[in-house]
């Protein structure tokens, strides 16, 4: 017997994107959307695609996606942001795994994204596997953990074959705009759990060392060099990301 699907998502101000993500699942059983205050078009675009709406005051990634999570109804669960899009081939391979009985309760999904304007397929960003498609109930995320929760699942988990796009970073102005957003919830994080980097070597290793190593793990054992202008960009500024969130948990730990 087919099992049916609920699309659980959060969004805040997503006109730019959510006719394209909604377009790719408007064959799903259901679609979820909270909503966080939007002042755009948002709630008018979810509503015609047939979108169940509802608003929560944001309270972190976690959170905000669990109380998306409480409201499906479906047997499965398809956990999507507003920027990624299920291609044709995705949507069948759902599809036809949900028309049978799924050998996992679970399942990772490989995600490629759209980086400055190219699909980045190395440095570590693809495939960039995310587990968003599990029976209801199963899986539910972590709260207070920052912008990357990630839902947790016990047991088994397969992987689908196709991928998701992720129209994540478009432009350079974008990019920074949610790097020093990101950066600045992590910080708090970080600050929380006393790693503010109070001493010189704590601060040299995780605020410049970390940076570096990983810019040159990424780009060159990684092969990030292959994808081009594009790639230099996006690894020398993830390092600046990583030196970013540091020296702001630095600044809450001196100035708390």
């Amino acid at each position: 017997m087919r099992k049916t699907l609920s699309v659980a998502m959060i969004a805040m101000n997503e006109e730019a994107n959510l006719s394209r993500t909604l377009e790719s699942v408007r064959w799903a059983d259901e679609i979820i959307l909270v909503d966080s205050g939007s002042k755009d078009r948002t709630l008018e675009i979810a509503r015609s695609f047939g979108a169940k709406t509802g608003y929560h005051a944001f309270g972190g990634h976690g959170e905000q996606k669990n109380v998306a999570l409480d409201l499906c109804t479906c047997d499965w669960i398809l956990l999507l942001d507003a920027d990624e899009v299920l291609t044709p081939e995705l949507q069948s391979e759902i599809q036809q795994l949900l028309d049978g009985e799924p050998r996992y309760g679970a399942y990772w999904i490989p995600r490629l994204n759209l980086i400055l304007g190219r699909w980045m397929r190395h440095g570590g960003f693809y495939p960039d596997h995310k587990l968003r498609l599990f029976r209801r109930g199963a899986a539910r995320l972590s709260e207070g953990v920052g912008p990357h929760s990630t839902p947790q699942f016990e047991g088994p988990r397969g992987t689908l074959k196709h991928d998701m796009l992720h129209y994540a970073y478009p432009t350079m102005s974008v990019y920074l705009e949610h790097m020093n957003r990101y950066s600045s919830e992590i910080a708090q994080l970080l600050h929380q759990r006393g790693r503010d980097s109070k001493s010189l070597p704590a601060f040299v290793c995780n605020a410049v060392l970390n940076p570096a190593a990983t810019f040159v793990y990424n780009y060159f054992f990684r092969l990030g060099f292959l994808d081009g202008r594009e790639g230099l960009l996006l690894h020398l500024n993830h390092s600046v990301y990583i030196h970013w969130k540091f020296i702001k948990a630095w600044w809450l730990g001196q100035h708390r």
